[in-house]
């Protein structure tokens, strides 16, 4: 379902539209086998991400099984969570 070329496509849009609460509603509707979380990159623990962009990270999700859980198997992945980055000055 998840590959590496549909994440590149949301990334794209993520830059372009800027990752927001409305702009992870409209990826939601785009792609409805997705699952999509947005929160910032502090609330995710000490898991690596699938890819850094500028601003945010994207982490693979696996709910195959009855609870989520973060993976690093694309081939599991069945959501998205983009994590925001807030710079420290």
């Amino acid at each position: 379902m998840i590959n590496a070329a549909t994440i590149e496509a949301i990334a794209s849009q993520v830059e372009v539209a800027g990752l927001s609460g409305q702009s992870v509603a409209e990826l939601r509707i785009q792609y409805p086998k997705i699952h999509f979380t947005h929160c910032m990159d502090d609330d995710v623990g000490a898991y690596e991400p699938y890819s850094s962009r500028p601003g945010y990270n994207i982490y693979l999700v696996d709910g195959r099984e009855h609870c989520l859980k973060f993976t690093g198997e694309i081939s599991h992945a069945t959501g998205l969570v983009l994590a925001e980055v807030i710079e420290d000055d």
